[in-house]
């Protein structure tokens, strides 16, 4: 399991997938799904969607990730060929600056640049601590001039990610670009290849979502379609054993899979969840029941598409899973295979209990 999920997570890392723009990411993990012999429909918007039925008299489940990353939008090429942009999403502008990123033109077509960062030698002392916005950063393609930067494809809209890498680091750790959320994506196909071979359970919808760094869209319009009963999101939790985070909880990387307890946006979007807690009872049941560590998560200014969905219909019984991970929205965040092995370990479990006694309503 452990191999797949490094081969799996690797792949998806190095495939561009701007919020809107998640075609090519969309077509690995249907191959993957179609590998494991699991047919697999996009909607309008995108969502990859696999449903795998089950016992009719037991809740339905919807297990969903997002497959799209944060990055930019070409918002104008100056004369000079230099290109300006808007920020797509959450992006972290003072890990800006001197980042390779890659123009997604097309597939064999994409043009590589470089977010420009003054010289050291020029910076004056205010300049030196202060951190550009993203409308402020040019990105340099080497070409020179507008008319060469158009020749290539680069036009106002194209859709910009820092450049796709992996970088292997020690143990089982991995760290690169877009782990938030391909690592959510390994999990979640790992997760139906053992599913598509079981005996029994619910029925279960399994939606690779688009447009979560997009203000948290694509799964709302899934969760419309399939109309579960439970949603189970799955998601980074923010590592919290590193000096400048160890004020906000006690969430190991290495540690093992989470569950949250609390999230709440709090700046701007004032939505988040408090989980069901005849969920959280039975994920912590089945995390007892197969040994497994289960980390506990309660934080402010995290928030996921579960915030939504979960105010689909009559509403949805909902819980957020997920893996520590660190540098959140940076260039290259980091991860350990070993918690994405127990995280698929934990979803396997926990929807293996889900079953027609379980009960909807939160005064179970």
């Amino acid at each position: 399991m452990k191999e797949r999920l490094r081969r799996d997570l690797t792949e998806l890392m190095l495939i561009p997938g701007l919020s809107g723009h998640e075609e090519r990411v969309a077509a690995r993990i249907r191959e993957g799904l179609a590998e494991a012999g699991i047919g697999s429909r996009v909607d309008r918007l995108g969502n990859v969607i696999a449903t795998l039925p089950g016992d009719p008299a037991a809740p339905s489940v919807m297990i969903f990730t997002h497959m799209d990353q944060l990055g930019f939008f070409v918002r104008k090429v100056e004369s000079d060929g230099l290109i300006r942009v808007e920020r797509m999403g959450g992006v972290s502008e003072r890990a800006m600056a001197a980042q390779p990123v890659l123009l997604c033109v097309g597939p064999g077509r994409d043009v590589p640049g470089i977010i420009m960062n003054k010289a050291h030698h020029a910076t004056t002392p205010e300049e030196k601590y202060k951190v550009l916005t993203a409308p402020e950063i040019r990105i340099d393609t080497g070409h020179g001039s507008k008319a060469a930067v158009e020749a290539a494809g680069i036009t106002i809209g194209t859709p910009v990610v820092y450049r796709p890498q992996v970088l292997p680091l020690a143990g089982d750790r991995i760290a690169g670009t877009s782990v938030d959320d391909r690592a959510g994506c390994a999990v979640l196909l790992e997760v139906a290849r053992v599913l598509a071979g079981r005996k029994g359970g619910p029925t279960v919808h399994l939606v690779f979502s688009v447009q979560e760094e997009f203000n948290l869209r694509g799964a709302v319009v899934a969760a419309q379609v399939l109309k579960p009963d439970i949603a189970l999101q799955i998601d980074l939790m923010l590592a919290t054993d590193t000096p400048d985070m160890a004020d906000r909880g006690e969430m190991v990387m290495g540690g093992g899979p989470g569950i949250s307890l609390y999230s709440f946006h709090g700046r701007g979007t004032l939505n988040g969840v408090v989980p069901h807690p005849g969920l959280v009872r039975l994920f912590e049941a089945a995390a007892a029941g197969e040994g497994l560590p289960l980390q506990r998560s309660a934080q402010v200014g995290v928030l996921t598409d579960l915030s939504y969905v979960q105010l689909v219909g009559e509403g949805v019984a909902s819980l957020d899973l997920g893996f520590p991970m660190r540098h959140s929205h940076s260039a290259v965040e980091c991860c350990d295979l070993g918690d994405l092995v127990g995280l698929t370990q934990l979803i396997l479990a926990g929807v293996a209990r889900i079953d027609p006694d379980f009960r909807l309503e939160r005064d179970g």
